[in-house]
């Protein structure tokens, strides 16, 4: 029949495919693409989690209501649900976000609800923050220009830590995805920014001191097949973006990843690759880490310098 659409069957079942895994060249079903995403998540958290045998520990995952986090908490029940010796939290950080945190906190307490685990969450307010519909609203009578996801992601940092130290956690599991990684290092090359790119997690293996050690096991699985697993797997998930997003560096360079990675398929598995290749290489050179961090005077958290950054922008906010 002429204008017919034929849908291209999955490699190994030949069932319908969902998904053309072009940097792999295979077609995927629903099925397949989520076993693909559980073997590679599986491996990371192998590489990533080392729980000393015979030890109980704490695992803090971070979750917002997106699609990354909920797959990241619903992998990581799956595998250590039944485990004893682990007690899994989910932790949120209430940005105050009108029209936007509202609704992806519930969609994050629900998918806790529905998978047993303990929820927790922590607003701006709380931490001595100002929230951020407020904080968009001072910017423009600000001298230093910043885009309100610098102060978001610094601010809501803290709230991670906040958490982590509310519950105990030993680990704090993160949902970057591979997207994100190479969208990360790309903004650190072209800050020159080194020290950056050695300081991204997994960090299992050298733990920042005064901090739980981030793992990340998502880091290796694309954006785009996260969220067709979501979907596939129905997890509560708010599909909008922040609203104060535009204009946001990270957003210029998700559309720069994604086309190079159109014309060169791998782009973003090879950029991931070169970073651990530099941390190997300056942990051979080295042995350790290039900076020790310190308390900061102001609040006690961990940093660089004498005063952290969240300190510094709640300076200049108020």
């Amino acid at each position: 029949m002429a204008g017919q659409f034929e849908v291209p069957s999955c490699d190994k079942c030949r069932n319908p495919a969902i998904h053309h895994q072009v940097y792999s060249g295979r077609m995927m079903c629903g099925a397949h693409l989520s076993d693909s995403i559980r073997k590679k998540f599986s491996k990371a958290i192998r590489e990533q989690l080392i729980i000393p045998h015979g030890e109980d520990i704490t695992l803090l995952v971070a979750i917002s209501g997106g699609k990354d986090s909920a797959v990241l908490l619903e992998r990581i029940h799956d595998v250590f649900g039944r485990h004893r010796n682990v007690t899994i939290i989910g932790g949120c950080v209430d940005e105050g976000i009108e029209g936007y945190r509202p609704p992806s906190l519930e969609c994050a307490r629900k998918l806790c609800e529905d998978l047993g685990v303990q929820f927790e969450t922590v607003s701006y307010p709380e931490l001595g923050f100002k929230e951020m519909d407020e904080v968009v609203g001072k910017l423009d009578s600000l001298d230093e220009k910043k885009a309100p996801c610098s102060y978001c992601g610094v601010f809501r940092r803290q709230g991670i830590n906040h958490l982590a130290k509310r519950v105990g956690a030993d680990f704090i599991a993160l949902g970057h995805n591979l997207d994100d990684m190479a969208q990360t290092i790309m903004m650190n090359l072209q800050n020159g920014d080194l020290e950056r790119t050695l300081r991204l997690a997994p960090h299992t293996n050298f733990p920042i001191d005064g901090m739980a050690p981030r793992i990340v096991p998502l880091r290796w699985i694309p954006e785009q097949e996260i969220h067709l697993y979501a979907i596939h797997k129905g997890l509560p998930i708010h599909h909008e973006e922040c609203p104060h997003g535009e204009g946001a560096l990270r957003f210029r360079h998700r559309e720069t990843i994604a086309m190079m990675e159109s014309d060169v398929p791998g782009t973003r598995h090879g950029l991931l690759r070169m970073a651990d290749d530099v941390k190997a290489l300056h942990i051979k050179a080295k042995g350790d880490r290039p900076v020790t961090p310190s308390a900061c005077i102001e609040c006690g958290e961990m940093c660089s310098g004498e005063t952290c950054k969240a300190c510094e922008m709640r300076a200049q906010l108020s």
